[in-house]
């Protein structure tokens, strides 16, 4: 059956012959056609013309966007290029600015000629124990500076099993370059055996990429002195003087071996003098039977070097003095531009020079202080003199580039080259800037020394991107790479950390306030001009990256993804690492800790811009809302807890299970995977508070955003004060003893960190907090008081008496002994023990 054709009828038709002409509307229709044709192909090609620019439009976008992580904000810097030079400080030039070393030296500069010592015990039972860069695996029974001004001397204990050295340092300014110094380095064994020990001291010097060194021998194979030149420090001379049993004595019996070489780097030097060890030497005193010893010989370097590695070789001498104890060293810089020099920094005059700066020192400690006037003993008052100093001590300046990472980078990129001056958590394991860690150092600094405070904070500042973003944690150069494991090298720039850097500088306006006249606080109104353009793009930067899912709401970004391995996945970005948050990460999390950071910032803000005659109408406004009591409580007050709480998709049915591995039968169990603990999830999560009570909860009182009348601070303290929650003997402990996850490991590797041990950051904090309700009106001010003394005097006892017992300050105290650990030294923010003491908040 054929197709139907549709019939209109219209009237009888007639039909066309060959020259008639098709009616006009026919024409009309065919023309029309063309036209609608026509149309179509230009719309296609208008589309793919737009799709082309607008793919190419992408591209460049997603290029723009992909260098921003590395494009350096464009407000002109905080700190001149050259404010860290010889010239304009010459005072801060030369330092122990190397916190990753025992004992060593080297100048503000970007290649800085470097200075350091190893050591290594003769005739002992272990074949090679040198001892170098700080590692808690050497198990020293203490290091550390007992006193450091942080500009002209040092003096540092180092007591390695039965003897004790003593490192000492004094600076002498003139010429062009940053002057001389000498060190000073006494050995004493500490028993009384028969056969005292026979050390190797092993002075160094090496160059970073540029610069050059020139041994110079004497008697065949002793080193009598290093000359060398550099861009920054011209010409100069370091010589190395023979071992005394004191002052006024002569010359000890000594064998003399050195090394001069060249390195790949500096991370390097410790292993090429373990490749160049030989026990070929005797060591044959005058009475004493003759022995072999390991000293340096020769350096071969490997015949097929790392082709990656395409760093300059550089410059390194080593000088070796192997001699009995006891004995004294001294090792003098000579800067060839101080030409009128009236004597040698050694011997008698540099104890004069020492004894006068250590004199100074003491002075200026109790004037800044006061402990010996609140009636502290003489072990409390050095304990406080070595925490300040250690963390003076551990100042470091690093040069390099931060490996970065953006969502709009598909690998890793190198961050701009910079320098930063800065603390460091801690000498042996954290040798190394961070950001939420540096705020808190300047808390203690700012007392001391306010223009460390200063260049410390611009230097911090200075390394922000276009964007606002500071890399946390700042992995500058080579030494500072080789200590930290790959996973935690690359900054990711969506990663925040707590603005802390604003408590120091809430310091520092309170001091211009109140001593604007004194010559200390004189540069901190132009400092803070310089600083503002980029502290409002930081500031702005939290408030758009970091906002939570409701109005007024914050959340940290970076948690960990991976919810199979961990029990609670970490969010390292707001310092508290483990600390229990919402159990299924997601977007819906409203974070207190980070809410109130944000508070306080912006009500620092509005005091600089107000200081500066700025807008900052926008900040007050900001500061009155994230401090509304009302708000803070609909948003983050559970009252099933009794507390404040985060926010999230959460579940408290979660344990560590062994994982199950399925081995076929007749299989043998070892070539299949080993069963891992993973996370086993009995409930499913629901959007709720997270109820863990410990210092998240605290941050409305800690930071003091709740006013003195709040009838929250009842609660708070209730808690802080039961035993059975956050009360220790020895300070409050991080998570409550009746959470879940209190004392959990995070996984079958991660020991609980922020899970209940005792912090001493978050206690400062408590203890200052203490002190503000102590004397504001409200009905709270007596509890208030009452908490403030007993807190302070348990978190001084106990730290103190740690430190009198192990010879170090931690990094976190047991909350069941009060015994130390983690890492050590840690006289990063556990120095602030000096502030409580000082009942300076």
């Amino acid at each position: 059956m054929g197709r139907q054709r549709k019939r209109v009828v219209t009237g009888e038709a007639v039909p066309l012959r060959k020259d008639d002409k098709p009616p006009a509307f026919h024409r009309k229709e065919k023309k029309k056609k063309v036209d609608i044709g026509k149309v179509f192909i230009n719309i296609s090609i208008g589309l793919c013309i737009f799709s082309l620019a607008w793919f190419f439009y992408a591209l460049h976008m997603r290029s723009s966007l992909a260098k921003r992580v590395v494009t350096l904000h464009p407000s002109p810097r905080v700190l001149d290029a050259n404010s860290s030079s010889a010239q304009v400080s010459a005072e801060r030039f030369w330092g122990s600015y190397r916190p990753q070393v025992y004992f060593g030296m080297k100048t503000r500069s970007s290649r800085s000629i470097v200075t350091g010592m190893m050591w290594m015990r003769q005739f002992a039972d272990m074949d090679v124990n040198l001892r170098h860069t700080c590692e808690q695996g050497d198990r020293l029974q203490g290091y550390g500076w007992l006193m450091h001004d942080g500009l002209t001397f040092g003096v540092q204990e180092i007591r390695d099993n039965d003897f004790t050295l003593t490192t000492e340092f004094v600076k002498r300014m003139g010429g062009d370059h940053g002057g001389d110094w000498t060190w000073r380095v006494t050995a004493k064994q500490h028993s009384s055996a028969p056969q005292a020990p026979v050390l190797s001291l092993m002075f160094y010097t090496a160059t970073d990429t540029q610069g050059s060194l020139e041994a110079h021998l004497e008697d065949g194979n002793r080193l009598a002195s290093v000359t060398g030149f550099s861009e920054e420090l011209g010409n100069f001379k370091m010589t190395f003087r023979k071992p005394v049993t004191g002052e006024l004595s002569s010359a000890k019996y000594a064998t003399y071996n050195y090394l001069q070489t060249v390195s790949p780097g500096l991370e390097k030097l410790t292993d090429i003098v373990k490749q160049s060890l030989n026990r070929r030497f005797v060591y044959s005193p005058p009475s004493g039977e003759k022995r072999h010893y390991i000293a340096v010989d020769t350096y071969q370097p490997p015949h097929q070097p790392n082709p990656a590695d395409t760093r300059k070789e550089s410059d390194f001498v080593v000088h070796q003095v192997t001699v009995q104890m006891p004995f004294q060293i001294e090792v003098l810089f000579e800067s060839g531009s101080f030409h009128r020099r009236p004597n040698q920094l050694v011997g008698s005059v540099m104890t004069q020079e020492l004894e006068r700066r250590k004199a100074e020192f003491d002075s200026k400690f109790e004037k800044t202080f006061g402990l010996e006037s609140k009636g502290f003993t003489q072990s409390q008052v050095k304990f406080g003199k070595a925490a300040l100093s250690n963390m003076l001590g551990g100042m470091g300046y690093f040069y390099g580039e931060s490996v970065v990472q953006s969502v709009y980078n598909e690998y890793p990129l190198l961050y701009p080259e910079g320098a930063l001056f800065t603390a460091v958590p801690s000498r042996s394991f954290f040798p190394r800037g961070f950001l939420w860690d540096e705020g808190f150092h300047q808390l203690l600094l700012s007392k001391w020394d306010p223009q460390v405070t200063r260049e410390a904070i611009a230097h911090w500042i200075d390394l922000m991107n276009m964007e606002g973003w500071i890399p946390r944690e700042q992995i500058l150069g080579d030494e500072a790479r080789s200590k930290v494991p790959a996973e935690f090298v690359v900054q990711r720039n969506e990663n925040a950390n707590p603005p802390t850097l604003f408590l120091a500088l809430q310091q520092l306006i309170e001091q211009l306030s109140s001593h604007s006249e004194e010559p200390a606080s004189r540069p901190t109104l132009p400092f803070l001009r310089r600083l503002f353009p980029r502290l409002k793009t930081w500031f702005e930067w939290y408030n758009t990256t970091q906002t939570g899912p409701l109005p007024n709401s914050y959340r940290w970004r970076g948690r960990d993804r991976d919810t199979n391995l961990f029990l609670n996945p970490k969010t390292l970005t707001s310092g508290l690492d483990d600390y229990p948050r919402a159990s299924h990460p997601s977007a819906d999390e409203r974070h207190v800790d980070l809410r109130c950071w944000m508070a306080l910032s912006s009500g620092i803000m509005a005091s600089i811009a107000r200081l500066l005659g700025e807008p900052h109408r926008d900040y007050k406004f900001a500061h009155q809302v994230l401090s509304d009591n009302d708000l803070l409580n609909d948003l983050h007050w559970s009252d099933q807890l009794g507390a404040f709480s985060d926010f999230g998709n959460h579940t408290q049915a979660v344990s560590l299970q062994q994982e199950k591995v399925y081995v076929p039968p007749g299989q043998p169990r070892h070539q299949f995977p080993v069963a891992r603990l993973v996370r086993s999830v009995r409930r499913a999560p629901k959007l709720q508070y997270v109820n863990a009570l410990g210092y998240v909860s605290l941050f409305p009182f800690l930071l003091q955003i709740l006013t003195p009348d709040s009838p929250k601070l009842e609660h708070i303290f209730r808690d802080i004060r039961d035993s059975n929650k956050l009360w220790t003997p020895y300070g409050l402990r991080s998570l409550s003893k009746a959470d879940p996850l209190y004392m959990k490991r995070n996984t079958e590797h991660d020991a609980p960190y922020w899970r209940g041990p005792i912090w001493i950051n978050v206690n400062y904090l408590a203890v200052r907090a203490l002190h503000h309700y102590a004397n504001a009106d409200g009905p709270h001010r007596e509890k208030a008081a009452a908490l403030y003394q007993e807190l302070r005097t348990n978190l001084i006892n106990n730290v103190h008496r740690q430190y009198a017992e192990t010879g170090y300050v931690w990094e976190q105290y047991n909350d069941g002994t009060g015994r130390g650990q983690g890492s050590h030294p840690f006289t990063g923010w556990s120095a602030l023990t000096v502030l409580m003491m000082a009942e300076q908040y």
